[in-house]
């Protein structure tokens, strides 16, 4: 299902511990130590993106979510706090979470969310498969949070709390800027997150001067005639450097301009926004120079040519890997 709703309410008062442990760990968040007395009154809403995102807003009493669930999907899980009180907990750090800001960490990794008081809660689970494409240069994700008063991770907090506001009355097809706002904000985040961890995140490093460059690309993504060379006069760098930050990542710049003017037609394939756009159109206005090039190359990177894929064709495996990405965590 790609929406779904529950609410304690609706089931007898025996049964709604039980019901609410069932529904939080259909969600992929087991709850610790809650007693099989009736439970505070407890509600969850839930989207799940055309990209895989999943979105729930979850309303509860004080408890703790924790421990995991096996055969979990590669993805990152992020938590922010609309109101209430909460603690995230790991081996190695305990803080107390303000509202606004985001708890977050890679699925698999031990964490526990302590919910202090009556607390309302934005949980979102972004598949690797949805994040991968901005993650061009990978690095060891750990269990965090980010301060959601200053800088990127406030803008990200207020997009995911003015979402969390509309939540029940946007349909999934709704979320599609949403998808795509958020995975370019979250993999911002993570970057940066991510190599100050390692204390070596600097606006002059080679990790910070590659996620500039991509971020360039997808501004240039239109241009047929896009270039080496024209990203390196924006950046004010060689070509041949720009050459060495994506062999940094096992990665070329044509391969990486290809697949992601091949992810935003996908997109675009997939919506019904664009419904009315012929396949050709589609693939001009992101770059290809022809149909037939197009073609080839959807097919190779997915497994079906664009007509197929807007057709709701599936090339095998896809439909497992879709399974996976469903609520579990």
């Amino acid at each position: 299902m790609k929406a779904w709703s529950f609410s304690t309410e609706s089931h007898p008062r025996a049964e709604r511990a039980q019901a609410w442990r069932e529904a939080m760990s259909r969600l992929g968040l087991p709850i610790e130590g809650l007693s099989d007395v009736e439970p505070a009154a407890a509600s969850v809403v839930c989207l799940t993106s055309p990209l895989g995102i999943e979105f729930a807003l979850v309303e509860a009493g004080a408890q703790t979510i924790s421990g995991r669930l096996s055969a979990q999907p590669a993805a990152v899980w992020l938590a922010v706090l609309l109101y209430g009180e909460a603690t995230l907990v790991t081996d190695d750090l305990a803080v107390s979470v303000a509202m606004g800001d985001i708890a977050f960490g890679p699925t698999g990794q031990a964490a526990a969310l302590r919910l202090d008081t009556r607390s309302r809660l934005l949980f979102v689970r972004a598949p690797r498969v949805a994040l991968d494409h901005r993650l061009i240069k990978p690095f060891n994700l750990r269990v965090g949070w980010l301060d959601g008063s200053k800088g990127v991770p406030r803008i990200l907090s207020d997009l995911l709390r003015a979402t969390a506001e509309e939540l029940e009355n946007l349909s999934v097809d709704q979320l599609r800027p949403v998808d795509l706002a958020l995975t370019e904000f979250l993999a911002q985040c993570l970057l940066e997150r991510g190599a100050a961890d390692a204390d070596a995140f600097d606006a002059s490093t080679p990790t910070a001067h590659l996620q500039r460059l991509c971020q360039t690309i997808e501004t240039l993504l239109p241009d047929p005639d896009l270039s080496l060379r024209r990203v390196a006069n924006e950046e004010g760098v060689s070509p041949r450097y720009v050459q060495k930050l994506f062999a940094s990542a096992n990665e070329t710049f044509s391969h990486y301009l290809r697949s992601r003017r091949l992810e935003r037609c996908r997109i675009d394939l997939s919506s019904p926004q664009h419904a009315r756009l012929s396949i050709s159109e589609i693939c001009f206005r992101w770059g290809f120079n022809g149909s037939a090039h197009f073609s080839r190359a959807f097919r190779e990177q997915y497994g079906l040519s664009p007509r197929e894929f807007r057709q709701g064709r599936e090339p095998v495996g896809l439909s497992a890997e879709r399974a996976l990405s469903q609520p579990r965590m």
